[in-house]
């Protein structure tokens, strides 16, 4: 076995039960099965998925962790709540990182893999949850070959709050078809080297998803895109 790499900390695997329990919340979460507030009791989940409460604390530990659940020393777990308070704050830091990232992995000539196939898997998808799975994998392919592995981890942090957002937002505003749309026209322009449009495309793109998802919020409303962003590549 080798050593792992000095300065790092090397992966520890989840237990099978606590994956299994994790996957099937994080699904449950992202349909609306569990919907937001929804209160998460231990005994139950365990008595829901045959395992006992171990595996279920640890798995609402690691949601908690990725934004999808809240945890109270009081009122025990529950889902997060999504509002246009909470959505806000995710793309807000998404505007102000994203569009620098997807301009950087551009300029690195990266090619995208993975994109193209997680648009196929969106327009295939039979469920929010999936469809937004496969739009946050996209969003990743073009940001992930931007290096900078410190900005590639800030900007997975958001993923799961942000696949929460839209599948919240898909029930009463369903354009992910608008949204789709826009997600080939970033990927044309990144796949011709255009680093500063595909970078303004993006902005507008997540900008605009907010504002018609949350119309009382103010994330990207009177904006322009970065100005520098306009400049550079």
């Amino acid at each position: 076995m080798s050593a792992p790499v000095p300065g790092t900390t090397p992966a520890v695997p989840i237990p099978s039960r606590t994956q299994f329990v994790l996957e099937h919340l994080t699904q449950a979460i992202l349909t609306g099965q569990l919907p937001p507030g929804q209160p998460l009791v231990e005994i139950e989940l365990a008595g829901r998925f045959g395992v006992s409460k171990t595996p279920v604390r640890e798995a609402l530990k690691t949601l908690a962790g990725r934004g999808l659940v809240v945890m109270s020393e009081f009122k025990g777990a529950a889902v997060r709540a999504v509002d246009a308070t909470m959505a806000r704050s995710v793309y807000d830091v998404r505007l102000m990182l994203e569009p620098e990232a997807v301009r950087r992995s551009v300029l690195a000539h990266s090619g995208f893999p993975g994109a193209q196939e997680a648009l196929d898997r969106a327009d295939a998808a039979e469920d929010r949850a999936d469809r937004s799975l496969a739009n946050r994998d996209f969003h990743r392919a073009l940001y992930r070959p931007c290096g900078n592995p410190l900005l590639v981890q800030m900007l997975d942090d958001l993923r799961d709050q942000a696949a929460l957002v839209s599948a919240v937002a898909w029930e009463s505003t369903p354009s992910w078809e608008r949204e789709a749309q826009e997600h080939r026209w970033i990927l044309t322009r990144a796949l011709e080297g255009d680093a500063s449009g595909a970078a303004h495309l993006l902005y507008d793109h997540i900008a605009g998803f907010v504002r018609r998802a949350f119309p009382q919020s103010a994330t990207g409303e009177g904006r322009e895109p970065d100005p520098d962003i306009a400049t550079r590549g």
